[in-house]
């Protein structure tokens, strides 16, 4: 850590002889009323990775929207190199060597690798020397640093990981010196995320400027230079990151101490609540994403799903919560089969006492057209009347009262949803479902794209449900908030259950080797939980044993 921190220091020092690569200077932004930026000055260093963080809502986006060309600073200035400009656009950003990587990848499915990143960027209407040029370039950078990956691949055959680096390929093709990186580790494994550290790493040595926008401040601590916290709209303070720690950095984000780990006693387990029995479901091609998935959740406990992104964990809910039919097998909720099939399928599940906090927010859980206190009554409209007879008054009413239990700001039932930042926007949900007073709650990625403090307030909600006496089952692809929440952990791979695990004992190391595929043949056998494990697959806690070895070899390459 020393010799760490030592190196950084004198990459500061060394970068601090030249002009920084990006000065921002009294940046303000206003959307009508609301200050999103105010009177920022932020300097990043030539050849350093420089983190951003902040409050879902603190202005970082609209920031780095500014630099990239998305919007237009109402007043202020931008050097780059040390030369004043004004950025139209994001081709003009690039033109300065200005790339930017988004959260959402922006690629085109069926499109290669290689085609990918020449769109946009085509020499000419002839594509050969085009593509040809490409192909000497791409081969270039995967050598110089280490992002190979097949150009001739399908985008949609990739891993999340190796979709990732097309977008950085996009990025330096275009000549990008200064890279922005917005929440990039959200979908990758440990062993990804890992992977990308050693690009950046690589880009960095190489010259490359790396601006990461993150709510994970361990990875701020593990592969940032400098770090600015942003609170409000405003700058709070730089800092390097040698000399801060998480704890300091909360507190700064969120003007008060934060508690970083959650706080929770033993589960004391009931009677099942939640029982999934050999359940298949397909897609919307006919294809399992689900194959014969059992297990159990017990009142007063809270079992993780970890696993990749597109493993069958989007299906496993929406099959249990009724929004897709299942195919074949049971779902039972206080002991009576629940059949998801037909429209009315989760409205069934919902008069039996399940709750369901979606993956996509946006795409499932609210319609963000309609005001806070028409979405915090969704699916629950019924109990207020209807047409006419809807009682719109107790409707507001209970939704004032959400907002001000939930702490969603603004606090203002009468406002768009589309208009709260994305972490109150899923306290929104939250407290739509939790408030119900459900027996199974059903979460999928409870605080993806959240804020510290809102992770802090979701985490405690999710535990106060649970020593309620709740049954919680919970999805996430945060590894973290699956092993400090969860009171067992089963995980999910390619639409089966490959391993089981106490999350005080789990190995992240295993348990990302899980995630990605990688495990042991032997017996099969019944969980304590009486969750059926496939035959092809032990139960993590030999896994654990058996792979240490070679977990310890790769980790030592």
């Amino acid at each position: 850590m020393a010799k760490d921190a030592s190196s950084s220091t004198q990459r500061l020092e060394t970068a601090a002889a030249l002009p920084p690569a990006i000065k921002l200077v009294g940046i303000n932004k206003s959307f009508g009323p609301v200050r999103a930026n105010r009177d920022i000055h932020l300097s990043v260093q030539r050849g350093t990775v420089h983190g951003i963080v902040g409050e879902n809502g603190a202005g970082k986006s609209t920031l780095m929207s500014i630099l990239y060309g998305f919007y237009t600073a109402d007043s202020g200035t931008i050097h780059v190199s040390g030369k004043p400009v004004s950025i139209t656009d994001s081709r003009h950003a690039l033109a300065l060597g200005i790339g930017m990587v988004h959260q959402h990848f922006m690629l085109v499915d069926n499109f290669t690798v290689i085609e990918n990143v020449v769109l946009g960027a085509e020499d000419s209407a002839l594509l050969g020397p085009t593509l040809s040029k490409a192909r000497d370039q791409l081969k270039q950078l995967a050598k110089d640093y280490g992002l190979e990956v097949d150009p001739d691949a399908l985008i949609e055959d990739l891993s999340v990981g190796q979709q990732q680096r097309v977008e950085i390929l996009k990025a330096l093709y275009r000549g990008a010196d200064i890279l922005i990186l917005d929440e990039p580790t959200g979908v990758l494994t440990p062993a990804e995320a890992d992977h990308l550290f050693r690009i950046l790493k690589t880009l960095r040595d190489e010259g490359k400027t790396i601006i990461l926008i993150t709510h994970k401040l361990r990875e701020i601590m593990a592969i940032t230079d400098e770090v600015s916290v942003m609170r409000q709209g405003t700058m709070v303070k730089t800092l390097e990151t040698a000399q801060t720690s998480p704890g300091e950095l909360a507190e700064l984000m969120v003007g008060r101490r934060v508690l970083l780990e959650v706080e929770k006693g033993p589960a004391s387990p009931g009677d099942v609540l939640l029982k999934v029995k050999d359940l298949v479901v397909t897609d919307d091609f006919g294809i399992a994403r689900v194959k014969n998935v059992s297990f159990q959740v017990r009142a007063g406990e809270i079992v993780g799903i970890a696993g990749v992104a597109g493993n069958g964990q989007s299906e496993l809910l929406e099959a249990i919560s009724g929004m897709r039919d299942q195919t074949l097998g049971s779902v039972e909720v206080n002991g009576q089969a629940i059949s998801a099939f037909g429209d009315d399928g989760a409205a069934r599940l919902r008069d039996a006492g399940l709750a369901h906090v979606p993956e996509d927010r946006l795409r499932e859980g609210l319609v963000t057209t309609l005001l806070e206190w028409e979405n915090s009554i969704l699916g629950y409209h019924n109990s207020y009347g209807s047409g006419l007879g809807l009682d719109i008054a107790k409707a507001k009413s209970e939704a004032a009262e959400r907002i001000e239990k939930f702490d969603i700001r603004p606090a203002n039932t009468a406002l768009k949803t589309a208009n709260f930042s994305g972490g109150n926007q899923q306290k929104i949900v939250l407290a739509r479902e939790m408030e119900r007073n459900p027996d199974v709650l059903i979460v999928g990625q409870p605080t993806r794209g959240v804020d510290i403090g809102a992770i802090e307030f979701i985490h405690k909600q999710i535990i106060a449900m649970r020593d309620a006496g709740k049954a919680i089952l919970l999805v996430s692809v945060e590894l973290d908030e699956i092993r400090s929440l969860s009171d067992r952990i089963l995980v999910l791979f390619d639409g089966e259950i490959v391993g089981e695990a106490d999350p005080a004992t789990a190995d992240e190391g295993a348990l990302g080797l899980l995630m990605a595929g990688v495990h042991e043949g032997g017996a099969s056998g019944e969980s304590e939980t009486e969750a059926r494990l496939p035959e092809h697959v032990t139960p993590i806690e030999k896994t654990l044993t058996e792979m240490s070895p070679r977990v310890d070899k790769d980790e030592s390459q």
